[in-house]
């Protein structure tokens, strides 16, 4: 795995610590703290190596005061609380990928043709439900696929009428 970028480097100690020892670690000095100031939501995913989805758990706006805790958070809840997964054991660490996506603002859609499942991901919501599907997922290849998983995902019926948004992501390996 390239660990080459800060946030997956302090996303892959905060799973690594969490999952070995059941606590949550201080932030890692020797990181470049400046590029963790900002607030934004965010999400950590985590892949085998054969590219099998893991884990993976975000939020849409940032919760917390930095990005610092906002991945640690994502991190730690992708590892043992996703709920298609049981959680991450110690003897998986190692066969691990851990991706971090930094969301970019919402932005109201209203015309389908102005997405893009390769470059936009989708918020989509109804009522109380709402789902999220990050940009560039395998297999998701047109703007309808992208919509029917997102609502799935949030318990929203085919015909429903929803409310959709559209993001960005900077995905860090």
């Amino acid at each position: 795995m390239d660990k080459s970028h800060p946030y997956v480097i302090w996303a892959q100690k905060v799973i690594e610590n969490y999952v070995k020892d059941k606590k949550r670690i201080k932030f890692d000095d020797t990181l470049p703290k400046e590029i963790f100031a900002k607030k934004r939501g965010c999400f950590v995913s985590i892949h085998k190596k054969d590219g099998q989805l893991r884990g993976c758990i975000g939020t849409i706006f940032p919760i917390y005061k930095n990005l610092i805790e906002e991945i640690q958070e994502n991190a730690i809840a992708a590892a043992t609380r996703d709920p298609r997964f049981p959680p991450v054991s110690p003897s998986e660490l190692e066969d691990l990928v851990i991706s971090v996506d930094i969301l970019s603002d919402l932005e109201k859609v209203e015309d389908t043709k102005d997405l893009n499942p390769k470059v936009y991901g989708v918020v989509v919501k109804s009522g109380y439900k709402k789902g999220v599907l990050l940009p560039d997922i395998e297999g998701v290849d047109t703007v309808e696929e992208q919509l029917r998983i997102a609502k799935m995902k949030a318990g929203i019926y085919k015909d429903e009428p929803v409310e959709i948004y559209r993001f960005t992501v900077e995905r860090y390996y």
